[in-house]
C-alpha cells in the first residue's frame, strides 16, 4: 500500500516508517525540515517537505494514498512562547487535515490522538485532542478513521530530571500508589502498523499502553536505574506546581493546562474512558525505558 506518514522522523513516525517499509509498503514521510530529506530517503522512504499549517501542501501530499497517518504537534520548546495560543494552533492543524483528506480523496485515515480525548472538560491541555477528533469526525461516512489514543509517553519522564537533580525527588501535583498507564512509542508504532493492515470500517477508537504503574513504583524503578534507590515521588498542591512552571518561564495558559491535566490523573477524570476500553498491554516495560532514561540523565 501507499502510506503517508506525518510527524517527520519523530519518536513514533520513525519506527512506524521502518516497520511499514519492512512489510513492503511504499511510504512517504512528511517533514517541515529540508535537512530531514536525506535521513528519510536513507530509510527507503520518500520525503515530502512542507508544514501541517499548509492545507494545500497536505492535499498534494495525500493524493493517491491508500492510508494517511496524521498527528498534530507543537514541540515542548514552544511551551515557553508567551504569545502561543496552543489550542487554536492545534485546532487549525486539525482543520487543515480535514480539508486535505476531503480534497485528496483519501478514504482511510489513522489519527494519533491521546488519552483524554473523550472529553473537553477537566483534562487541561489534552482538550485539543478532543477538538481535533471532533473535527475529523465531521468527515463523510465513506472516510474511515482509526483514532489511536496512547496514554502518557515514557519519554515524558525526562521532565522529571531537573527536580531529581536539584531537589532529589520527582515532584508533581499528583502521586501515590494508584496505578496509571504509560506507553513506549515503539509499542504505539507497532499497534498503528498492525491497525493499518486490518480492515477499516467507520470511525473507531483504540487505546495503547505498555505498562500500568503507580507514581511510587515509577520512582523506585527510575531511582534504582540512576543509582538513587531512595528516590521519592512527592505530590505538591496544584498552586505549587503552577508556580514552579511559571517560574521557569512557561506560557501561563499552557502551564495551567499541564497542571489541570495532572490533576485529572489524580482525580480519575483522565482514565474514565480508558478504564472502559482497557487495551492489551504492549511489550516495552519501564525497566527497559529506564536504560534510555539513565543515558539522558547522565548527559544533563
Amino acid at each position: 500500500m501507499k502510506i503517508i506518514i506525518t510527524g517527520s522522523l519523530g519518536h513514533i513516525s520513525k519506527p512506524l516508517t521502518q516497520e511499514l517499509l519492512q512489510k513492503g509498503h511504499t511510504v512517504t514521510v512528511v517533514s517541515s525540515k529540508q535537512e530531514r530529506q536525506k535521513d528519510i530517503e536513507a530509510l527507503g522512504a520518500t520525503a515530502a517537505i512542507g508544514t501541517m499549517e499548509d492545507a494545500d501542501f497536505l492535499t498534494t501530499a495525500f493524493k493517491g494514498a491508500d492510508i494517511v497517518y496524521v498527528m498534530e504537534t507543537h514541540g515542548a520548546s514552544s511551551f515557553m512562547d508567551q504569545d502561543l495560543d496552543l489550542m487554536a494552533a492545534i485546532t487549525k492543524i486539525g482543520e487543515n487535515y480535514k480539508q486535505a483528506i476531503q480534497q485528496s480523496g483519501v478514504k482511510r485515515v489513522v489519527h494519533l490522538s491521546s488519552i483524554g480525548a473523550h472529553t473537553n472538560k477537566g483534562n487541561g491541555i489534552l482538550a485539543f485532542h478532543y477538538n481535533v477528533e471532533k473535527i475529523l469526525n465531521q468527515l463523510p461516512d465513506d472516510v474511515s478513521i482509526k483514532f489511536m489514543r496512547p496514554v502518557g509517553f515514557y519519554y515524558n519522564m525526562f521532565a522529571f530530571i531537573p527536580t531529581i537533580k536539584a531537589q532529589g525527588a520527582i515532584i508533581s501535583n499528583y502521586g501515590g500508589d494508584d496505578k496509571e498507564p504509560w506507553v513506549s512509542p515503539l509499542d504505539i508504532a507497532a499497534v498503528i502498523a498492525e491497525e493499518m493492515e486490518k480492515p477499516f470500517e467507520g470511525k473507531t477508537i483504540r487505546y495503547i499502553a505498555s505498562e500500568e504503574l503507580s507514581p511510587n513504583e515509577v520512582a523506585d524503578i527510575l531511582g534504582e536505574a540512576i543509582g538513587k534507590p531512595d528516590l521519592k515521588w512527592l505530590a505538591v498542591s496544584d498552586e505549587q506546581a503552577l508556580q514552579g512552571l511559571l517560574g521557569i518561564g512557561m506560557n501561563p495558559n499552557i502551564a495551567r493546562g499541564l497542571v489541570e491535566m495532572n490533576a485529572s490523573r489524580r482525580d480519575g477524570v483522565l482514565y474514565e474512558d480508558y478504564n472502559r476500553q482497557r487495551p492489551k498491554l504492549g511489550k516495552v516495560k519501564l525497566k527497559e525505558f529506564a536504560k534510555e532514561f539513565v543515558a539522558v540523565y547522565n548527559q544533563k
